[in-house]
């Protein structure tokens, strides 16, 4: 993997079909192994070298997981207030 790629989509999920001209399966999940991966490494890696080496490529890939993670969560919270409104 070369570097962070563009997101596939930072909006609302509408839970429509995936549209073919983004990223494929495979290449959302090859970037999600490379975020959990770089998440691990900075839990038990050992000896780490934040400004060398892997670590700033596994920093970067672990502030890119917690902002597709705030991303997915504010999601979540829209999707939470549209059911309470259903339920009103």
């Amino acid at each position: 993997m070369a570097g962070r790629p563009m997101p596939a989509s930072r909006g609302k999920s509408t839970g429509a079909p995936i549209a073919t001209d983004g990223p494929s399966a495979a290449d959302l999940l090859e970037n999600r192994l490379e975020q959990l991966k770089s998440l691990l490494w900075c839990c038990h890696g050992e000896g780490i070298d934040w400004s060398g080496g892997d670590g700033p490529k596994h920093l970067e890939n672990v502030m890119w997981l917690a902002a597709d993670m705030v991303d997915q969560a504010a999601e979540l919270h829209q999707r939470c207030l549209s059911e309470r409104a259903g339920q009103a």
